[in-house]
């Protein structure tokens, strides 16, 4: 930063700062944390003094409102806005919503809005790359006439979002009483820990703007526990400094370029950041999770061959409990409901993930007997983790799911295959899904079982040429051939020799669109050619 510079001296250079671009736009990405994908950005005004160097914000804007100067700085700023989605579009490039500042000093101007819908007429830019922040300070003491703004911005098809929401004193009435179109919650809450409770207010805004039908943007997010958090209790939207700082026209126009071939900052497993102790903890995060966030899920202990349930959660007893009460849960054994087989398998599971300190997972089969329900036989797939030891005492963290009318659908599907075995092996048809943004492939079962593909292949398809199952001498080709798909091909094919013994088959691929016509999946299945 350079020096600060007095009011007196902020006044004086103000016009030659609007005429020469001394006060500029940085842009600042909104992120989806699932997807890894940008789905906007924000517009934010900064002042380069070439004697003085860079200005706070927090420093020149309080100036110009003292002194009825900020609407001139917001309308270059929105000017500004509307010529860099003016060059994306001139470029050929794909533009996202860019959001602006509009303060309450603006407001308050007569024909404000008028005004910046002159010049996105002259710039021609379509309304809906261009969203309005408001502020919900600037609702305080006249809400009629921010309601009246509102209601004439969104007749011109422009979207309004609520800027730090949370961070005043009547944010509930606020937005009681004003129609926005997305919310943008002040991080502030989840300063430190995360969770407690700001965590708990946080997931109750976002738990309302659901009822609302409201999008939430995280504002303010600079840490991956941050964003995991949000993600796990339904905002993925994030906007801050964790995926990028504020960056000048061209370094945007650069991460405009590079978006579908930018991994998104990789998601941390929640479940390995969980702390055992907390689970005691009814205000920890780890508590609000495991009642509210997941499927099925159970605490217990295992030592010298006996496995004790510590807590369970209500879609634990929906899954399995077969209206037994918890009680009864708790004070049974899971381990007496397997056979030989069965337990043989569990008690595998355990050890693997003691060993592994990651997550394993095994599916058994158990027979629950309950008073009301009787006797019946369930399968039980179960994701079981290890969070913490002492000498031959375990404890396991599990979520598990009742897969029992799938495992006897496929039983079924296995024998009918059984019977038409030959003529299913002579088809020899394998599918596959193709995630462009995270670049993840997910196979069939027929990849996995026939060909060794795990259950998801991470930075497709190089695994496969490094295994050997696709050739090569192909690589250029097949990469063409994605590369094609990704920039908007609705469907690719090609015949490739697969597999180590190069073996023709037939590839094609059909591409799915998200709701912007931008690609967001390809469709991939491979035929034996037969001569």
């Amino acid at each position: 930063m350079g020096r600060q510079m007095t009011e007196k001296e902020l006044l004086a250079g103000f016009d030659q700062a609007l005429a020469e671009s001394h006060i500029f736009v940085c842009y600042q990405p909104k992120m989806n944390h699932t997807t890894g994908r940008m789905i906007g950005a924000e517009a934010l005004m900064r002042w380069n003094d070439p004697v003085n160097g860079l200005q706070f914000p927090s420093d020149f804007i309080p100036v110009l409102e003292r002194n009825d100067l900020i609407h001139l700085a917001d309308l270059h700023v929105f000017e500004e806005v509307c010529k860099f989605q003016k060059m994306i579009l001139a470029e050929g490039g794909s533009a996202v919503p860019i959001s602006f500042n509009m303060s309450r000093h603006d407001i308050i101007h007569e024909g404000y809005v008028d005004r910046i819908e002159k010049l996105r007429l002259k710039y021609d830019i379509p309304v809906k790359l261009l969203h309005v922040e408001i502020t919900e300070s600037s609702a305080i003491g006249g809400m009629e006439l921010v309601t009246n703004v509102l209601d004439k911005l969104h007749s011109l098809g422009y979207k309004v979002e609520m800027d730090d929401f949370g961070s005043g004193y009547s944010s509930l009435n606020v937005l009681k009483d004003l129609d926005v179109d997305v919310i943008k919650l002040d991080m502030r809450f989840l300063s430190g820990d995360i969770g407690g409770r700001g965590g708990t207010i946080i997931s109750s805004i976002v738990q309302m703007t659901k009822w609302l039908n409201t999008p939430v943007v995280a504002e303010g997010v600079e840490t991956i526990e941050q964003a995991d958090y949000m993600k796990s209790i339904g905002c993925s939207y994030i906007q801050g400094y964790l995926y990028s700082k504020p960056v000048t026209a061209e370094e945007f126009k650069e991460k405009l370029r590079r978006t579908d071939h930018e991994p998104a900052a990789p998601a941390m497993d929640l479940i390995s950041t969980m702390d055992a102790g907390k689970f005691w903890d009814p205000n920890s995060l780890e508590t609000l999770i495991f009642n509210n966030y997941v499927g099925g899920a159970a605490i217990f202990r295992y030592q010298n061959g006996k496995v004790d349930i510590l807590r369970i959660n209500q879609k634990y007893m929906k899954e399995i409990g077969m209206n037994m009460t918890e009680k009864e849960i708790l004070c049974s054994d899971p381990l007496e409901t397997l056979d030989d087989d069965n337990r043989r398998i569990l008690m595998n599971t355990l050890k693997r993930a003691a060993e592994s300190y990651d997550e394993e997972s095994c599916e058994t089969w158990r027979t629950v007997c309950s008073k009301i329900c009787g006797e019946d036989r369930i399968c039980v797939r179960s994701d079981i983790r290890m969070i913490g030891k002492a000498q031959d005492e375990y404890i396991y963290y599990a979520m598990v799911r009742n897969i029992t009318s799938e495992k006897k659908h496929v039983i079924a599907v296995e024998e009918s295959e059984r019977k038409f075995r030959m003529a299913s092996e002579h088809a020899n048809v394998y599918a596959w899904e193709y995630i462009f943004a995270t670049k993840q492939m997910r196979p069939c079962f027929r990849c996995i079982r026939d060909l060794g593909v795990p259950p998801v292949v991470y930075n497709y398809p190089k695994p496969l040429f490094d295994s050997g199952i696709f050739p090569r001498d192909y690589e250029d080709m097949y990469y063409k051939m994605l590369k094609d798909l990704e920039n908007g091909a609705e469907k690719a094919e090609a015949v490739i020799p697969l597999t180590v013994g190069r073996v023709p088959f037939h590839v094609r691929y059909t591409t799915e669109f998200d709701e912007n016509g931008k690609p967001l999946k390809a469709y991939g299945s491979a035929t034996l050619v037969v001569d």
